[in-house]
Protein backbone atom coordinates (compact mmCIF):
# COMPACT_ATOMS: atom_id res chain seq x y z
CA UNK A 1 0.00 0.00 0.00
CA UNK A 2 2.68 2.51 0.90
CA UNK A 3 4.46 1.44 -2.26
CA UNK A 4 0.85 2.24 -4.47
CA UNK A 5 0.60 5.33 -2.26
CA UNK A 6 4.77 6.12 -3.47
CA UNK A 7 3.85 5.92 -6.54
CA UNK A 8 0.77 8.46 -7.07
CA UNK A 9 2.60 10.87 -5.21
CA UNK A 10 5.16 10.77 -7.52
CA UNK A 11 3.23 10.55 -10.52
CA UNK A 12 1.24 13.66 -9.09
CA UNK A 13 4.59 15.33 -8.71
CA UNK A 14 5.38 14.26 -12.41
CA UNK A 15 1.76 15.76 -13.36
CA UNK A 16 2.40 19.14 -11.15
CA UNK A 17 5.91 20.41 -11.71
CA UNK A 18 5.66 20.75 -15.86
CA UNK A 19 2.04 22.54 -15.97
CA UNK A 20 3.17 24.93 -13.16
CA UNK A 21 6.69 25.71 -14.64
CA UNK A 22 5.02 26.32 -18.28
CA UNK A 23 1.88 28.29 -17.07
CA UNK A 24 3.82 31.34 -17.10
CA UNK A 25 1.45 33.23 -16.53
CA UNK A 26 -0.88 32.56 -18.63
CA UNK A 27 -4.54 31.45 -17.28
CA UNK A 28 -4.08 31.91 -13.60
CA UNK A 29 -7.04 32.81 -12.92
CA UNK A 30 -9.02 29.90 -14.24
CA UNK A 31 -12.44 28.49 -12.75
CA UNK A 32 -14.22 25.45 -13.81
CA UNK A 33 -18.08 24.27 -12.52
CA UNK A 34 -18.88 20.56 -12.84
CA UNK A 35 -22.77 19.93 -12.51
CA UNK A 36 -24.00 16.25 -12.00
CA UNK A 37 -27.61 15.38 -12.04
CA UNK A 38 -26.67 13.03 -8.62
CA UNK A 39 -28.04 13.44 -5.57
CA UNK A 40 -26.35 13.95 -2.12
CA UNK A 41 -27.20 10.55 -1.36
CA UNK A 42 -25.28 8.69 -3.87
CA UNK A 43 -22.07 8.21 -2.51
CA UNK A 44 -20.80 6.80 -5.86
CA UNK A 45 -19.95 10.49 -6.93
CA UNK A 46 -17.15 10.88 -4.44
CA UNK A 47 -14.59 10.03 -6.99
CA UNK A 48 -15.74 12.43 -9.37
CA UNK A 49 -15.70 14.90 -6.47
CA UNK A 50 -11.72 13.89 -6.04
CA UNK A 51 -10.98 14.12 -9.40
CA UNK A 52 -11.89 17.24 -9.72
CA UNK A 53 -10.31 17.88 -6.77
CA UNK A 54 -7.10 16.82 -7.99
CA UNK A 55 -6.85 17.96 -11.41
CA UNK A 56 -7.62 21.63 -10.03
CA UNK A 57 -4.79 21.13 -7.21
CA UNK A 58 -2.45 19.66 -10.08
CA UNK A 59 -4.00 22.07 -12.63
CA UNK A 60 -3.34 24.99 -10.41
CA UNK A 61 -7.27 26.25 -11.27
CA UNK A 62 -9.95 26.78 -9.07
CA UNK A 63 -12.57 23.76 -9.60
CA UNK A 64 -16.26 23.56 -7.68
CA UNK A 65 -18.58 20.67 -7.84
CA UNK A 66 -22.51 21.43 -7.64
CA UNK A 67 -25.28 19.03 -8.04
CA UNK A 68 -29.17 19.09 -7.08
CA UNK A 69 -29.66 17.67 -3.70
CA UNK A 70 -32.29 15.49 -4.27
CA UNK A 71 -31.19 14.26 -7.82
CA UNK A 72 -34.10 16.75 -9.25
CA UNK A 73 -33.28 17.51 -13.15
CA UNK A 74 -35.18 20.55 -13.22
CA UNK A 75 -33.41 21.98 -10.13
CA UNK A 76 -30.35 20.89 -12.36
CA UNK A 77 -31.19 22.44 -15.21
CA UNK A 78 -30.84 25.76 -12.89
CA UNK A 79 -28.08 25.02 -11.44
CA UNK A 80 -26.08 24.77 -15.02
CA UNK A 81 -28.32 28.64 -15.46
CA UNK A 82 -27.00 29.59 -12.36
CA UNK A 83 -22.96 28.25 -13.11
CA UNK A 84 -23.09 29.52 -16.36
CA UNK A 85 -23.98 33.22 -14.84
CA UNK A 86 -21.60 33.55 -12.11
CA UNK A 87 -19.02 33.80 -15.22
CA UNK A 88 -16.75 30.40 -15.17
CA UNK A 89 -13.82 29.86 -18.68
CA UNK A 90 -15.69 26.60 -18.44
CA UNK A 91 -18.93 23.75 -16.94
CA UNK A 92 -18.13 20.20 -17.35
CA UNK A 93 -21.82 18.66 -16.83
CA UNK A 94 -23.57 15.53 -17.02
CA UNK A 95 -26.23 15.48 -20.05
CA UNK A 96 -28.73 12.67 -18.35
CA UNK A 97 -31.69 14.08 -20.00
CA UNK A 98 -31.37 15.82 -23.39
CA UNK A 99 -34.54 17.06 -23.53
CA UNK A 100 -34.32 19.00 -19.72
CA UNK A 101 -30.67 19.97 -19.83
CA UNK A 102 -30.05 20.95 -23.51
CA UNK A 103 -31.44 24.47 -23.22
CA UNK A 104 -29.17 25.61 -20.18
CA UNK A 105 -25.94 24.29 -21.39
CA UNK A 106 -26.62 25.85 -25.48
CA UNK A 107 -27.60 29.06 -23.37
CA UNK A 108 -23.96 28.97 -21.39
CA UNK A 109 -22.39 27.56 -24.89
CA UNK A 110 -23.74 30.95 -26.39
CA UNK A 111 -23.00 33.04 -24.12
CA UNK A 112 -19.04 31.99 -24.42
CA UNK A 113 -18.08 29.62 -21.43
CA UNK A 114 -16.46 26.17 -22.68
CA UNK A 115 -18.45 23.18 -22.03
CA UNK A 116 -17.35 19.25 -21.65
CA UNK A 117 -19.80 16.85 -20.66
CA UNK A 118 -19.44 13.85 -19.01
CA UNK A 119 -20.64 10.64 -17.90
CA UNK A 120 -23.82 10.63 -19.14
CA UNK A 121 -25.31 11.72 -22.63
CA UNK A 122 -23.76 10.88 -25.55
CA UNK A 123 -20.61 12.38 -28.14
CA UNK A 124 -23.41 12.96 -30.51
CA UNK A 125 -25.27 14.85 -27.86
CA UNK A 126 -22.41 16.98 -26.83
CA UNK A 127 -22.16 17.91 -30.16
CA UNK A 128 -25.58 19.06 -30.56
CA UNK A 129 -25.12 21.03 -27.78
CA UNK A 130 -22.29 23.08 -28.53
CA UNK A 131 -19.90 20.88 -26.13
CA UNK A 132 -16.19 20.86 -27.21
CA UNK A 133 -16.26 17.05 -26.42
CA UNK A 134 -17.33 14.06 -24.73
CA UNK A 135 -15.26 12.17 -21.75
CA UNK A 136 -17.28 9.22 -20.47
CA UNK A 137 -18.73 5.80 -20.92
CA UNK A 138 -21.31 5.51 -23.67
CA UNK A 139 -23.93 3.96 -21.64
CA UNK A 140 -26.27 1.39 -23.87
CA UNK A 141 -23.17 0.45 -25.38
CA UNK A 142 -21.60 -0.60 -21.87
CA UNK A 143 -25.35 -2.31 -20.94
CA UNK A 144 -24.82 -4.37 -24.62
CA UNK A 145 -21.37 -5.47 -23.63
CA UNK A 146 -22.17 -6.89 -20.34
CA UNK A 147 -25.24 -8.24 -22.25
CA UNK A 148 -22.98 -10.03 -24.53
CA UNK A 149 -21.27 -11.06 -21.80
CA UNK A 150 -23.92 -12.39 -19.38
CA UNK A 151 -25.63 -14.39 -22.64
CA UNK A 152 -22.37 -16.30 -23.36
CA UNK A 153 -22.50 -17.56 -19.52
CA UNK A 154 -25.95 -18.99 -20.12
CA UNK A 155 -27.94 -15.73 -19.01
CA UNK A 156 -31.41 -15.62 -20.94
CA UNK A 157 -33.48 -13.50 -18.36
CA UNK A 158 -32.52 -10.96 -15.67
CA UNK A 159 -33.83 -8.34 -13.04
CA UNK A 160 -32.47 -4.52 -14.06
CA UNK A 161 -32.63 -2.45 -10.52
CA UNK A 162 -33.21 1.01 -11.62
CA UNK A 163 -32.42 3.19 -8.43
CA UNK A 164 -32.80 6.18 -11.20
CA UNK A 165 -35.38 5.59 -13.44
CA UNK A 166 -35.59 9.07 -14.20
CA UNK A 167 -32.41 9.85 -15.66
CA UNK A 168 -32.98 7.81 -19.72
CA UNK A 169 -28.91 6.89 -19.43
CA UNK A 170 -29.76 4.65 -16.39
CA UNK A 171 -32.81 3.04 -18.72
CA UNK A 172 -30.30 2.86 -21.40
CA UNK A 173 -28.14 0.48 -19.19
CA UNK A 174 -31.14 -1.62 -18.66
CA UNK A 175 -32.10 -1.60 -22.37
CA UNK A 176 -28.25 -2.36 -23.98
CA UNK A 177 -28.35 -5.17 -21.19
CA UNK A 178 -31.87 -6.91 -22.64
CA UNK A 179 -30.74 -6.32 -26.41
CA UNK A 180 -26.97 -7.80 -25.79
CA UNK A 181 -29.32 -10.68 -24.46
CA UNK A 182 -31.25 -10.63 -27.51
CA UNK A 183 -34.84 -11.05 -25.21
CA UNK A 184 -37.40 -7.86 -24.19
CA UNK A 185 -36.49 -5.73 -21.46
CA UNK A 186 -40.75 -5.80 -20.74
CA UNK A 187 -41.32 -5.87 -16.51
CA UNK A 188 -37.72 -7.20 -16.17
CA UNK A 189 -36.69 -3.44 -15.13
CA UNK A 190 -38.22 -1.69 -11.97
CA UNK A 191 -38.32 1.63 -10.21
CA UNK A 192 -36.63 0.67 -7.25
CA UNK A 193 -36.44 4.07 -6.01
CA UNK A 194 -33.51 5.48 -3.73
CA UNK A 195 -34.23 4.27 -0.05
CA UNK A 196 -31.86 1.40 0.56
CA UNK A 197 -34.34 -0.23 2.36
CA UNK A 198 -37.27 0.26 -0.47
CA UNK A 199 -34.80 -1.65 -2.56
CA UNK A 200 -34.02 -4.36 -0.68
CA UNK A 201 -38.21 -5.06 -0.74
CA UNK A 202 -38.54 -4.34 -4.20
CA UNK A 203 -35.64 -6.76 -5.24
CA UNK A 204 -37.15 -9.72 -2.52
CA UNK A 205 -40.45 -9.06 -3.74
CA UNK A 206 -39.45 -9.15 -7.65
CA UNK A 207 -37.56 -12.32 -6.90
CA UNK A 208 -40.13 -14.47 -4.65
CA UNK A 209 -42.68 -13.44 -7.84
CA UNK A 210 -40.42 -14.71 -10.47
CA UNK A 211 -38.09 -17.44 -8.80
CA UNK A 212 -36.45 -18.45 -12.28
CA UNK A 213 -35.04 -15.25 -12.86
CA UNK A 214 -31.21 -15.97 -13.96
CA UNK A 215 -29.65 -12.59 -13.01
CA UNK A 216 -29.47 -9.62 -11.13
CA UNK A 217 -28.46 -6.24 -12.83
CA UNK A 218 -27.71 -3.14 -10.65
CA UNK A 219 -26.68 0.17 -11.74
CA UNK A 220 -24.28 1.50 -9.38
CA UNK A 221 -23.98 1.29 -5.10
CA UNK A 222 -27.35 2.81 -4.33
CA UNK A 223 -28.88 -0.26 -5.85
CA UNK A 224 -26.12 -2.47 -5.51
CA UNK A 225 -25.75 -2.55 -1.68
CA UNK A 226 -29.27 -3.41 -0.50
CA UNK A 227 -29.06 -6.03 -3.10
CA UNK A 228 -26.43 -7.92 -1.45
CA UNK A 229 -28.80 -7.61 1.20
CA UNK A 230 -31.46 -9.00 -0.27
CA UNK A 231 -29.93 -11.78 -1.80
CA UNK A 232 -27.99 -12.48 1.48
CA UNK A 233 -31.80 -12.56 2.96
CA UNK A 234 -33.45 -15.25 0.53
CA UNK A 235 -30.21 -17.47 0.18
CA UNK A 236 -29.70 -16.73 -3.64
CA UNK A 237 -25.93 -15.04 -2.28
CA UNK A 238 -23.79 -16.95 -5.08
CA UNK A 239 -26.36 -18.90 -6.46
CA UNK A 240 -27.79 -16.27 -8.87
CA UNK A 241 -25.99 -14.25 -11.62
CA UNK A 242 -24.96 -11.01 -10.43
CA UNK A 243 -23.59 -7.89 -12.48
CA UNK A 244 -22.92 -4.32 -11.60
CA UNK A 245 -22.38 -1.17 -13.06
CA UNK A 246 -19.76 0.93 -11.27
CA UNK A 247 -17.98 0.53 -8.02
CA UNK A 248 -17.90 0.81 -4.53
CA UNK A 249 -16.76 -0.58 -1.29
CA UNK A 250 -19.51 -3.37 -0.98
CA UNK A 251 -19.47 -4.25 -4.67
CA UNK A 252 -15.68 -4.71 -3.83
CA UNK A 253 -16.36 -7.16 -1.31
CA UNK A 254 -19.29 -8.99 -3.43
CA UNK A 255 -17.10 -9.55 -6.17
CA UNK A 256 -14.07 -10.88 -4.02
CA UNK A 257 -16.70 -13.05 -2.36
CA UNK A 258 -17.73 -14.75 -5.41
CA UNK A 259 -21.50 -13.29 -5.26
CA UNK A 260 -20.89 -10.16 -7.68
CA UNK A 261 -19.58 -11.50 -10.98
CA UNK A 262 -18.01 -8.44 -12.03
CA UNK A 263 -18.54 -4.57 -11.79
CA UNK A 264 -18.81 -2.19 -14.62
CA UNK A 265 -16.06 0.33 -14.29
CA UNK A 266 -16.31 3.51 -16.45
CA UNK A 267 -13.46 5.05 -14.11
CA UNK A 268 -15.11 8.12 -12.76
CA UNK A 269 -12.45 9.31 -11.70
CA UNK A 270 -10.86 10.06 -15.26
CA UNK A 271 -14.38 11.84 -16.29
CA UNK A 272 -13.84 14.56 -13.61
CA UNK A 273 -10.40 14.87 -13.59
CA UNK A 274 -10.01 15.08 -17.75
CA UNK A 275 -12.09 17.54 -18.14
CA UNK A 276 -9.98 20.35 -16.06
CA UNK A 277 -6.91 19.05 -17.70
CA UNK A 278 -7.99 19.15 -20.79
CA UNK A 279 -9.49 22.59 -20.29
CA UNK A 280 -6.60 24.23 -18.67
CA UNK A 281 -4.34 23.30 -21.43
CA UNK A 282 -7.08 24.70 -23.93
CA UNK A 283 -7.26 28.20 -22.29
CA UNK A 284 -3.86 28.39 -21.74
CA UNK A 285 -2.18 27.48 -25.14
CA UNK A 286 -5.15 26.86 -27.02
CA UNK A 287 -4.80 22.80 -27.52
CA UNK A 288 -7.67 20.29 -27.62
CA UNK A 289 -7.46 16.00 -28.19
CA UNK A 290 -9.03 15.99 -31.58
CA UNK A 291 -11.69 12.91 -29.92
CA UNK A 292 -13.97 12.23 -27.39
CA UNK A 293 -12.84 10.20 -24.48
CA UNK A 294 -14.44 6.58 -23.86
CA UNK A 295 -13.77 6.25 -19.81
CA UNK A 296 -14.95 2.48 -20.43
CA UNK A 297 -16.46 -0.02 -19.59
CA UNK A 298 -13.61 -2.20 -18.08
CA UNK A 299 -15.01 -5.36 -16.60
CA UNK A 300 -13.85 -5.73 -13.29
CA UNK A 301 -13.52 -9.46 -12.21
CA UNK A 302 -12.11 -11.17 -8.67
CA UNK A 303 -8.68 -11.49 -10.47
CA UNK A 304 -7.86 -7.50 -10.91
CA UNK A 305 -9.16 -6.73 -7.72
CA UNK A 306 -6.12 -5.44 -6.21
CA UNK A 307 -5.58 -1.65 -6.53
CA UNK A 308 -9.41 -1.34 -7.40
CA UNK A 309 -9.81 -2.83 -3.62
CA UNK A 310 -7.29 -0.04 -2.28
CA UNK A 311 -8.81 2.64 -3.87
CA UNK A 312 -12.48 1.61 -3.92
CA UNK A 313 -14.43 4.65 -3.06
CA UNK A 314 -12.59 6.98 -3.49
CA UNK A 315 -10.25 7.11 -7.19
CA UNK A 316 -11.75 3.80 -8.05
Amino acid sequence: MKKVMKSLALGAALLTAPFAANAGGHGDDLSYVLVSHAPDSDSWWNTIKNGIALAGDQMGVSVEYRNPPTGDLADMARIIEQAAASGPNGIITTLSDYDVLKGPIMDAVASGIDVIIMNSGTPEQAREVGALMYVGQPEYDAGYAAGLRASGDGVGSFLCVNHYISSPSSTERCQGFADGLGVELGNQMIDSGQDPAEIKNRVLAYLSANPDTDAVLTLGPTSADPTLLALDENGMAGDIYFGTFDLGAEIVKGIKAGVISWGIDQQPFLQAYLPVVVLANYHRYGVLPGNNINSGPGFVTASGLEKVEAFAGEFR
